[in-house]
């Protein structure tokens, strides 16, 4: 049993919080900084970052070898994938390819490893019961994990768009952008415009967070929460390419992603992005209703 001189108990309960009250906000602010500390130490974590951080490099480097001859790469067209035929006019292309190749699933993917982990992984690993020693609460510790866990959609999306970038930028040319519409804009304009795409992307994952917490919350082993959210993921996936289900599509979490390209129009496209953005928010606000309808009664033995 952890003392209160056990150093993993020190970092787990955070900053000792005032006598006789709730936990400040400074203590929570603690809470919150062990966890993003914890989670981006771990060896799994840097592992799916850097295979992540890996696909815009293997990208870049197969468009630099396939186009050495002068030839174009991909296909035509404007949307998702397609924006690897304009990888070589201009590397700033290769952000929004990254982007469009990671999102079906690497992102999701390692989303739901993170997710899935937050709360079963605590139990399973025995320190779940020792965080709720603290005056946090159930409710602020799930809220942290869910922090943290947005944190990491965040990070993530970043860490594949400067991958791409800086590939881009050392494989390829740099300049002013064709948008999908076929105008022209300057390359500052376009840089801005991949960095709303990142945050897109990013904001793109808050369901997929949310249902990994919820399912998290449903049982004690961590490798089994994160098995399921990831086979959820791949499940949705495969029902949103089946054309007898287009009645049901529109409300699966993963229908909008690639809606992302529309920020790549003059003018902007925001119908698809707004739907995007608000089914995100309607699948956070019921799994996170759930999940903390579920942590808050859950018996805690682990």
């Amino acid at each position: 049993m952890a003392t209160p001189t056990d150093p993993g108990a020190a970092r787990k309960a955070g900053p000792e919080p005032r006598t006789g009250r709730g936990p400040s906000p400074l203590w929570t602010l603690g809470l919150f900084r062990d966890e993003l500390v914890t989670t981006f130490r771990r060896w799994r974590t840097i592992a799916l970052l850097g295979v992540l951080a890996a696909v815009p490099v293997l990208i870049g480097v197969a468009v630099k070898i396939e186009t050495r001859d002068g030839s174009s790469a991909g296909g035509g067209g404007g949307e998702g994938p397609a924006f690897i035929a304009q990888i070589t006019n201009n590397g700033l292309f290769l952000v929004f390819t990254g982007l469009a190749a990671t999102l079906p699933f690497f992102l999701p993917m390692a989303i739901g490893v993170i997710a899935g982990d937050a709360i079963a992984g605590e139990a399973n690993a025995g320190t779940l019961r020792y965080l709720l020693v603290a005056p946090a609460g159930r409710t602020r510790l799930l809220l942290t994990k869910y922090a943290t866990t947005m944190t990491f959609c965040l990070v993530a999306t970043l860490v594949v768009a400067v991958s791409a970038f800086a590939v881009g930028a050392l494989l390829f040319p740099l300049g002013e952008l064709t948008t999908i519409s076929g105008t022209r804009i300057g390359f500052a304009e376009g840089l801005g415009r991949a960095l709303l795409i990142a945050l897109v992307v990013a904001a793109s994952l808050t369901g997929v967070a949310a249902l990994g917490l919820f399912v998290s919350t449903l049982t004690n082993s961590g490798i089994a929460a994160m098995a399921t959210t990831v086979g959820l993921l791949i499940t949705v996936q495969i029902l949103d390419q089946i054309p007898q289900l287009h009645v049901l599509q529109p409300y699966f979490f993963s229908h909008y992603w690639l809606s992302f390209a529309d920020l790549m129009r003059d003018p902007v496209y925001w119908d698809d992005l707004v739907r995007d953005l608000g089914l995100q928010g309607l699948y956070a606000a019921v799994f996170g209703s759930a999940a903390w309808a579920r942590f808050t009664t859950k018996d805690i033995t682990a």
